[in-house]
């Protein structure tokens, strides 16, 4: 299984995500990652940040269902965590 991906700072959750598992490419809708971080703001308005692991939350229609999984896995090997701030 191979990753491709062009997303990048400062919105590394908008690129493109193309999946290659023996020969066939997935190429997934677009705005598929989402994020497991978080951005917040405390009572002096400084602000702080986490970085989480990536969900896949939209697939191709004919994905197999049994390469999720390790599709996730891959993808969270390959691209850097980010964090969901709604792009601050």
């Amino acid at each position: 299984m191979l990753i491709k991906y062009d997303g990048g700072y400062p919105n590394l959750c908008s690129g493109k995500l193309i999946v290659m598992i023996d020969g066939k490419d997935w190429l997934f809708p677009d705005y598929c990652l989402s994020s497991g971080g978080s951005v917040w703001f405390d009572e002096d308005w400084t602000e702080h940040v986490t970085q989480g692991e990536w969900s896949i939350c939209e697939w191709p229609d004919d994905f197999p269902e049994d390469l999720k999984e390790q599709a996730e896995i891959e993808v969270n090997r390959e691209i850097p965590h980010g964090c969901c701030g709604g792009c601050v």
